[in-house]
């Protein structure tokens, strides 16, 4: 098994952990990440991310060459400041509302070793931002009763 993979995904942190979002080209991932960085967030890695195992936890990170950079659509490529790294505590599916389900069954992904949440997520939402942070803080306080009734 590696200890590093790269990953077609943008990755912010929500108050010091990552949340990496996947999905094709034009899904999304920036769009929603730069919302949350004018949330508070931070951005880790746009379009592509570097995930490295780390004790139990999975980092992620930038490619050097593009650290502290975000393609903003209609605008272009802009420098924001970036997390050097930050924990995984989350993936993000991007799908389109449609194909989201009300109640979804729990799921994990094991991503070098390790067994990270993953969610789908409708990227232009209003509610996208807000979703993240409260699932952020949910699974802060306790992981295994972080999200109930389903």
């Amino acid at each position: 098994m590696t200890d590093t993979l790269l990953r077609h995904a943008t990755a912010v942190a929500i108050e010091g952990e990552a949340v990496l979002l996947r999905g094709p080209p034009g899904s999304g991932k920036s769009d929603l990440a730069l919302r949350l960085i004018d949330g508070g967030a931070q951005l880790v890695a746009d379009d592509q991310t570097l995930l490295r195992r780390a004790g139990s936890r999975v980092v992620a990170s930038a490619p050097p060459a593009i650290s502290g950079l975000i393609e903003i659509r209609g605008i272009g490529i802009l420098r924001v400041d970036p997390a050097e790294a930050a924990p995984l505590f989350l993936i993000a599916d991007l799908a389109a509302s449609g194909a989201i389900e009300r109640l979804p069954e729990g799921r994990c992904e094991a991503v070098l070793g390790v067994e990270v949440p993953l969610i789908t997520l409708a990227p232009f939402e209003a509610s996208a931002p807000t979703k993240l942070r409260f699932l952020r803080r949910a699974l802060a306080a306790d992981p295994s009763q972080a999200i109930i009734g389903r």
